[in-house]
Parts: C-alpha cells; sequence; structure tokens
C-alpha cells in the first residue's frame, strides 16, 4: 500500500515544525496582526492615521548561494536574517517602513529541527526590522531538492505616504553621498565567494590569521538590516534618494536611483574595505571594477543629501559611522571610482 511518507513527504513532520515555529513567530507580533499563523491567509490592519494617501511598497528575495555554506556549516539560522534583510532593506530604500513579511522554505526532506532554526533567524530578523511574521509556507519537495538542502525566500510589505516616498528624483549636481556600514557580504555575490573558496582549497573551519573565528563563521555574518537607523535618520534629515548596494554591488545600484545626466563619483579611499572581503577578493584576484560590480566593498546602504545636509547627518549620526564616499557630477550616468582630490 503507497502512502504520502511513502513518496518522501511526511505530514506529520510538517506539523511537529509548525508547533516548534510558533513561540518564535509569537516574538514578532506588532499591534496590527489579527489572528496567528495557521489559516490561509495573513491578516493584517494597518495604521494609517495621519496618512493623507498611504501607498504599499513591496518586495520580494532570497538568500541565494549563500545557502550552500549554511549547508555545509551545518548552521541554519544567520540565513533566515538574511532573507529579511534583502526584502525590507529594499523596500525602505523607497521611504517604507515595513509592516508584515512571509517566507517559503523549500526542502528534500522535512527536518523539524531545521526548520525551527530556520524560522527562528527570520524571526530575529522581522524583529530587527520591527515587521510582523504573519505566514509562510514550507514544502517539502524529495527529488527536487537534495535531502539535507533547502531553498529560502521571502516577501515583505511596508507603507509609506506618497508624498514621502523616497525615490532620487531631486538628487542634483553636488549632493553628497552618505556610505552606512555593511557587516560583510550580506547576502550578494556568493557564487564567485564559493568559485574562490574552492579554487584557493579555503578550509570553512580554518581560522585565517587576522580573524578571531572561522572564515565559514565570517562568511555567514547576516547581513545587516537597516530599518531602524533609516526611521532614526529620516527624523533628522530626510535623504533625496537611497540605494540598498544589494546583486550588482556600487556600480550597479547608485545609478539606479541617480536621475540623467548625472552619474557618481565614489572615492574608493573613503573607507575600509572588511577584512573577509578583502581577503577573498585578494585571494580571488578578482580586478577592482569587478569586485565593486559583485560585492558591496563594506558600504551595505548609500544615502544622497544636499552637502549642508550631509554635514548635519555626518554629525548627528556618529555612532552609525556615516562615511562621505562621493559625490554627484555632470555625467551621462554610470559610476566612476577614484581617489579623494
Amino acid at each position: 500500500m503507497s502512502d504520502y511518507r511513502s513518496s518522501g513527504v511526511d505530514i506529520d513532520a510538517g506539523d511537529r515544525a509548525v508547533e516548534l515555529m510558533k513561540r518564535h513567530v509569537e516574538t514578532t507580533r506588532t499591534p496590527g496582526v489579527l489572528g496567528g499563523i495557521g489559516s490561509f491567509g495573513g491578516l493584517f490592519r494597518p495604521d494609517l492615521a495621519g496618512m493623507e494617501e498611504p501607498v504599499l511598497v513591496s518586495g520580494t528575495d532570497g538568500v541565494g548561494t549563500k545557502l550552500k555554506l549554511a549547508f555545509a556549516m551545518d548552521i541554519h539560522d544567520s540565513v533566515g536574517v538574511d532573507c529579511v534583510a534583502m526584502c525590507v532593506n529594499d523596500i525602505i530604500s523607497m521611504g517604507a517602513t515595513p509592516l508584515f513579511f512571509l517566507d517559503y522554505i523549500a526542502i528534500g526532506r522535512l527536518e523539524p529541527g531545521k526548520i525551527e532554526k530556520i524560522v527562528s533567524g527570520v524571526c530575529e530578523g522581522c524583529r530587527q526590522a520591527s515587521s510582523a511574521l504573519i505566514g509562510g509556507e514550507t514544502a517539502e519537495m524529495p527529488g527536487l531538492y537534495a535531502e539535507s538542502e533547502y531553498d529560502l525566500a521571502g516577501f515583505a510589505v511596508g507603507l509609506v505616504d506618497r508624498q514621502e516616498i523616497i525615490d532620487g528624483s531631486t538628487i542634483e549636481k553636488g549632493d553628497i553621498l552618505v556610505g552606512w556600514p555593511s557587516s560583510g557580504f550580506h547576502s550578494n555575490g556568493f557564487s564567485l565567494v564559493r568559485k574562490i573558496i574552492s579554487d584557493e582549497k579555503i578550509d570553512l573551519y580554518e581560522t585565517i590569521p587576522g580573524f578571531s573565528r572561522p572564515i565559514g563563521l565570517e562568511l555567514l555574518t547576516p547581513t545587516r538590516i537597516y530599518v531602524s537607523l533609516l526611521e532614526r535618520l529620516k527624523k533628522l534629515c530626510k535623504p533625496k534618494g537611497i540605494a540598498h548596494i544589494t546583486g550588482g554591488g556600487l556600480l550597479e545600484n547608485l545609478p539606479r536611483v541617480i536621475p540623467e545626466g548625472l552619474k557618481c563619483e565614489i572615492h574608493t579611499d573613503s573607507w575600509e574595505v572588511p577584512p573577509v572581503i578583502e581577503f577573498i577578493v585578494e585571494r580571488g584576484g578578482v580586478e577592482v571594477r569587478e569586485a565593486y560590480r559583485t560585492f558591496n566593498m563594506g558600504i551595505g546602504l548609500v544615502t544622497a543629501f544636499s552637502p549642508d545636509d550631509a554635514d548635519t547627518v555626518l554629525q548627528g549620526m556618529k555612532d552609525e559611522k556615516p562615511v562621505e564616499i562621493g559625490v554627484v557630477v555632470a555625467g551621462e550616468g554610470g559610476v566612476t571610482l577614484c581617489r579623494r582630490g
């Protein structure tokens, strides 16, 4: 006799996973949440008080091949933070405040303990983003994924008053580009990172001189979530434009918020590249422009301000270590990499 378990799908294991994740999900609950997990849809009632023209802002993303390192190290919570970060950092770049999040986990063989670790990381990311995890899906897919492997993606929704949308349209020549430090590679460029690790025969468990822990743990450092930073920043001085330095690095993401007839001049000697990124770039012999087109190089978010406002931000947000990384100049789009002066 055939049953679903004999085909590789264990419904009982799925039920156990849901029970394990419930306590983590509850920690993300915010005033707008209606009901709990387990329904066919997540319910959320936003507070629209004081908004003239509310606009929903949505974003979706995944963790990418960074997951391969999580599999190799058997560490599964940090990638949950990555999943949230990659989504919410996109929507806050439009001026939105995150409201809620949904996750999607597809796995070869459902292990309740592993699912709990993944979801605990997602919940940690949601707490950092002041966002509620109101639903998701865990799909056991034998034959499509290896038993020990999974994919992880998410979907975030935020809210902004239309007049407060930040789209870069007011950026002009002479505006200052202020960069905010990343926590490392974040969750981009890992196909190249993994190739370099393989080509150079780097042991993920090795503690490289100059580092205090194995290189694998350094590489799994979760993506920084900039939600609280931007909420504080907007109260001090609203940015003209915000670029999340995600896939494509500084070279591809800055032009997304710069009006026509302008370009970015980035002073690469303005900040220190994180040691873990510097190590991988040097060991892999990655050419300079390729590095800045693939990795964030230590800058996870860039905001544009007039010169006077930039001074206010650099002084008023010193504890967040902002860096004046460049300036907007006349030109036909793109990014010029150079040194100051």
